[in-house]
């Protein structure tokens, strides 16, 4: 069975602005890899109304904290405004496989999260970004938990099953509890 073009797109970053009068986009990347962008030479923009379009990718540099994009055939600022905001996504195919124990964030959401005695908290519904750690947000139970992305907490992830086993912090789920 073969994977749509939406299935297969993993989200790098996001369009958080312009740069500049000749059509720059300012990108703040999720994971700060300026290589894999320079490496691939077009992109797919998942536009804020949700719709996917493919652009050629002609220059990405680093500025700060943020990378610095030009698209083939957009040279003013006015032809880039209505792309902020959008999600920037590459095929699979565009990116390296992760290291052992690491993961893409879009292959976590939707993981049913267990405990290490086998109560089943919820789905994965969003990851947050902390500076530390993540955090995965699970929706379940008529709760939102909060979970830190730390090895001592997270203790397997399987994507065949589509299952996190967690071992909770001492107090980390009491906190729940009404």
């Amino acid at each position: 069975m073969r994977q749509s073009l939406h299935e297969n797109l993993i989200a790098v970053g996001r369009v958080s602005g312009t740069h500049g009068i000749r059509g720059q986009l300012r990108l703040r990347s999720y994971s700060g890899n300026l290589a894999t962008l320079q490496a691939v030479h077009q992109v797919t923009l998942r536009l804020p109304d949700g719709s996917c379009r493919v652009y050629p990718l002609s220059t990405v540099t680093s500025n700060g904290e943020s990378f610095l994009l030009t698209l083939g055939g957009f040279d003013t600022i006015n032809q880039v405004l209505g792309l902020v905001g959008s999600e920037l996504c590459l095929c699979r195919e565009q990116l390296p496989e992760p290291d052992e124990d690491e993961y893409y964030w879009q292959d976590l959401l939707g993981l049913t999260v267990v405990t290490d005695r086998g109560q089943v908290l919820g789905a994965i519904g969003d990851i947050m970004e902390t500076g530390a750690n993540d955090i995965y947000l699970v929706h379940g139970n008529g709760h939102d938990y909060l979970i830190p992305a730390i090895g001592d907490v997270v203790t397997k992830v399987d994507l065949a099953t589509r299952t996190m086993t967690i071992t909770p912090l001492e107090g980390l789920l009491e906190m729940y509890e009404v």
